[in-house]
């Protein structure tokens, strides 16, 4: 029986999953015809074939965070499975929702050394929000629609589903057609609403932090709307960039590490914090002077999120974009008294900003030194603030989440690592990300040690002529760690790269280009060169090297680093 007879559990299962709501099946192909082959028959999928179960699970996160439906990672027991466990911990860390489908060996095998098992679901226990064994072929549908289900309700996250051996030798019930999964919203307590909304009236300087969980509630125009209403500065974290344009009169760029002074003084100033969609992780709170003596009313629609890192005031529990529009509401009916500290305040924010831009803005300049400022006000002049932007883990990159030195819109796509940062993250997220929306433009900013791990990525993006623009900030080896090493006088020989790695001899071989640019005007022709590549869907590699001690703004105020000369320019 065919894996893509209408009867073959495989088939039985991609139908199940495209009517549920899947609209990609990211993978290696197995021995056997399995997922994948059945994927390709199915209406409403396509299939993302890969070269590394790791990176198929990055791609999974950056098709799932961009189309706003959930992705399936097909694996198999063992080391398939195995592999893609570090791309599976960022998007737990993520709230990506990716559902892994996997195989489980003969039930003769289990305990008498069956070739490739283990215990996927232990493996998969803390990264897993649900997984469970379909052992009997009627399980099959109710399994994979529960699966999706639990991938986008409550916090997003990753699911597991494995299916027995046994089951996929034996005919599958044809399943009937279903409507899609439904994402479930709802509004947070009327009370504790009016208690949080009194406490924001009452606010001389309230902020507000928008994070990752906004996006896939929609929330940008609610937050928005609230900010207006209070006059508060709004920062995001790292996940949550884009939820509101960064040249709205409000907008203060990220928070904590990615911080860009002068905008800290706001954060430290406040009296009030309101949390939208974000588990306040370390990041997010790292040099925020006093921030645990701050009132704090925290919306989320995860109960576990609640006095994990912080004991709120009020905690709201529900979606982010209806308790926005709740706290809206209550404010309009008993709005913040018109002030002149709230006349102040705005004063204040819009002279913070200013400051923003007149520090940290580069400068269009013919120098002979081409500084990671000045690179990313040349890409993004290139690319538009419309573009989908993909970060990875490192130090020079860095750079590229502060605001001002990139302006993100309310149309762009921002696409970061989570909180577990894996290093090798950037390329094969910004394949799945460019896969899920070909109309524009995907970039990656990030270090030559990144793109090295995830080079694995690189001809995917050339079978499917994506057209990637990739800018890679080189310092020749491990920027974070030679950063902290030397703030500690410690070695760093082994964050050195000795030899040439000749990647750009990779990317042209796979019908890319390269440049390699120390100067404006090199930059400049190169980004132009890419524009057409992309037009023809080719991927475009630029090197530009970097001086260690062009460290980003944020790392420099959190670890007290005097900044080295030119590198705010």
């Amino acid at each position: 029986m065919s894996a893509t007879t209408e009867t073959h559990p495989w088939h039985v299962a991609a139908a199940t999953l495209a009517d549920a709501g899947c609209d990609v099946v990211v993978g290696l192909p197995s021995d056997e015809p399995g997922l994948m082959d059945a994927a390709r028959t199915v209406p409403g999928l396509r299939v993302l074939g890969v070269r590394d179960q790791r990176a198929g699970a990055c791609a999974a996160i950056g098709h799932a965070t961009v189309s706003g439906r959930p992705a399936v990672l097909a694996v198999n027991s063992g080391p398939s499975f195995a592999n893609a466990l570090t791309g599976l911990l960022e998007a737990s860390s993520l709230g990506a929702p990716v559902v892994v489908v996997t195989t489980r060996v003969p039930a003769l095998g289990i305990g008498r050394g069956g070739f490739q098992h283990t215990d996927q679901a232990a493996m998969a226990g803390p990264l897993a929000k649900w997984s469970f064994l379909v052992e009997d072929p009627r399980q099959l549908t109710w399994a994979l629609r529960r699966a999706v289900h639990l991938a986008v309700n409550g916090a997003p996250g990753v699911v597991l589903v494995e299916i027995a051996d046994e089951v996929l030798r034996a005919p599958a019930p044809e399943p009937r057609p279903a409507p899609p999964v439904r994402r479930l919203r709802f509004a947070a307590d009327a009370e504790e609403v009016r208690r949080a909304a009194a406490l924001l009236a009452e606010a001389r300087l309230p902020v507000v932090v928008a994070g990752g969980g906004c996006k896939p509630a929609g929330a940008g125009a609610a937050v928005r709307r609230l900010a207006e209403l209070l006059g508060a500065p709004v920062f995001t974290t790292a996940a949550g960039r884009g939820v509101l344009d960064e040249e709205h009169p409000l907008a203060c760029g990220l928070v904590g590490l990615y911080t860009t002074p002068p905008a800290d003084r706001l954060l430290a100033d406040a009296d009030v914090v309101l949390a939208i969609g974000s588990r306040l992780e370390e990041t997010a709170r790292m040099g925020w002077d006093g921030l645990d003596e701050k009132r704090l009313v925290h919306v989320d629609v995860d109960p576990a999120v609640f006095l994990t890192a912080l004991e709120p005031e009020v905690a709201l529990l529900g979606d982010a974009a209806l308790v926005a529009d709740q706290l809206a509401a209550a404010l309009e009916i008993s709005p913040p008294a018109a002030t002149e500290a709230g006349a102040a305040r705005r004063a204040e924010i819009a002279a913070v900003r200013e400051e923003m831009r007149a520090r940290h803005t580069p400068a269009a300049t013919d120098g002979p030194e081409l500084t990671v400022s000045e690179a990313l006000r040349l890409l993004q002049r290139s690319v538009t603030r419309d573009a989908t932007l993909v970060q990875e883990n490192g130090l020079h990159d860095m750079w590229g989440y502060h605001h001002p030195v990139v302006s993100v819109g309310d149309r762009a796509r921002v696409i970061t690592p989570g909180e577990q940062t894996m290093v090798g993250f950037g390329l094969p997220a910004a394949v799945g990300a460019a896969l899920a929306d070909r109309s524009r433009r995907t970039v990656l900013v990030c270090g030559d040690g990144a793109f090295e791990m995830g080079l694995a990525a690189l001809p995917t993006a050339a079978e499917l002529n994506l057209g990637l623009t990739v800018l890679v900030l080189d310092n020749r080896g491990y920027g974070w760690p030679r950063f902290v090493r030397a703030e500690e006088e410690a070695p760093d020989e082994l964050t050195r790269f000795t030899a040439p790695s000749h990647t750009d001899a990779a990317v042209r071989a796979l019908g890319g280009r390269t440049a390699r640019c120390t100067t404006v005007a090199e930059l400049a022709a190169a980004l132009d060169d890419a524009a057409k590549a992309h037009a023809e869907g080719r991927t475009t590699v630029i090197t530009v090297p970097v001086r260690d001690d062009d460290v980003p703004v944020g790392v420099r105020r959190v670890f007290d680093t005097a900044p080295a000369t030119g590198a705010d320019a």
